[in-house]
C-alpha cells in the first residue's frame, strides 16, 4: 500500500494505524519480554521504512506474508480490543457494559455487580457505580470515641446531619403540599 500525503505526519499516522490493525500482538502473548521488544522493534522499522519510502515493495510483501500466516491470532487481538473498548466506554458513561452472560444472572437486561447500583427506573439516570460496599454502622453500639449511643443521642445526630445537610422537615411538608394541590388541579 502506497500512501500518498502532502503532510509527512499524515502519512505516519496513516501507515502506524494500518500496520497496528495487524501486527496487534501484546506482550503477554510472548513467552519472554525480549521476543516482545523484538517484535516491537521489527514493527516500528517497518513502520519506519514504510513512512520513508525505504524498500517498500519488500516490506508490503512481509506484511501480506504476515496476514496470511496469522490471520486468526489478527482477528482475536481486534475482538478483544473492540471488547476493551467497549467496557471503556461503558465505565466512562456511567454504567455497566453488556457482556455475553450464559450463567442467566441477567435479570432484566440490568446487570448489577457487588458495589453498583441499578437506574431508579428504568431508562432513568443511572446511580453512581464502581463505589465499593461502605461498612453498615451499628445501631445502639458504642461509635469511633467508644460511647454507646442511646435512642435520644441517635435522634439528636440524625436531626444536626439533616440540618447541616440543608434539609428540614418544612421542605418536606411544603413540597407533599405543592404535589397534592397540583395533582387536584390537573
Amino acid at each position: 500500500m502506497v500512501v500518498s500525503s502532502n503532510n509527512p505526519h499524515n502519512k505516519e499516522i496513516l501507515v502506524r494505524r494500518r500496520i497496528a490493525s495487524i501486527f496487534n500482538k501484546r506482550e503477554e502473548d510472548f513467552p519472554s519480554l525480549k521476543e516482545y521488544n523484538d517484535y516491537l522493534e521489527e514493527v516500528e522499522n517497518m513502520i519506519f521504512d514504510l513512512v520513508a519510502g525505504v524498500d517498500v515493495p519488500a516490506i508490503e510483501e512481509k506484511i501480506a506474508e504476515y496476514q496470511k500466516e496469522n490471520a486468526d491470532q489478527i482477528l482475536i487481538n481486534q475482538a478483544r480490543k473492540a471488547e476493551e473498548f467497549a467496557l471503556a466506554v461503558a465505565a466512562s458513561k456511567g454504567r455497566p457494559a453488556q457482556t455475553d452472560n450464559t450463567d442467566g444472572s441477567s435479570q432484566g437486561g440490568i446487570i448489577v455487580e457487588a458495589g453498583q447500583y441499578a437506574p431508579t427506573i428504568a431508562g432513568g439516570q443511572p446511580r453512581p457505580i464502581g463505589i465499593t460496599q461502605q461498612p453498615v454502622p451499628l445501631r445502639g453500639g458504642p461509635d469511633m470515641h467508644g460511647y454507646a449511643e442511646d435512642e435520644e443521642t441517635m435522634k439528636i445526630r440524625t436531626e444536626r446531619a439533616s440540618s447541616a445537610a440543608g434539609w428540614s422537615i418544612e421542605f418536606s411538608k411544603k413540597r407533599a403540599f405543592e404535589e397534592a394541590f397540583a395533582s387536584i388541579w390537573v
